[in-house]
């Protein structure tokens, strides 16, 4: 198989310290690993999560390749959560916005997502398929 996983999730701002303080915030973690741009200040940040210590990197909007969206769009990724609606509740009580309501999917599966502060959709769901290998 080609595709064996997960490796690292990336996301785009404008300003990569105060959105790595607003996931801080969220995540309850600090960054794992910092990379400064020229000026020093931070240009990349990553952050570890999960049983499985999967990667969310953010990084300056600036280096997104050429023709990026510059709003919210294109494919969602969605975290595994245990409380889904806790957790789309504490996002949206941090300033994130709504972009898909709670949505049961069938048989266990139900997703949400917003839109961060810095323009990313942030996708959350209760998977059966991802408890079950935990």
């Amino acid at each position: 198989m080609s595709l064996r996983g997960f490796a690292t999730l990336n996301i785009w701002a404008d300003e990569v310290a105060a959105a790595a303080d607003w996931y801080a915030g969220f995540l309850g973690v600090r960054p794992s690993f910092e990379r400064p741009g020229p000026e020093g200040r931070p240009a990349y940040v990553e952050f570890r999560l999960g049983d499985h210590e999967d990667e969310l990197g953010i990084i300056d909007r600036r280096y997104a390749p050429a023709g990026s969206a510059g709003g919210p769009g294109g494919a969602i990724m969605h975290w595994h959560v245990d409380d889904l609606e806790g957790t789309v509740a504490r996002l949206l009580e941090r300033g994130a916005t709504a972009h898909e309501p709670v949505t049961p999917r069938g048989e266990g599966f139900v997703t949400a997502s917003v839109v961060d502060p810095f323009g990313n959709v942030l996708g959350v769901m209760t998977n059966p398929h991802w408890a079950a290998r935990a």
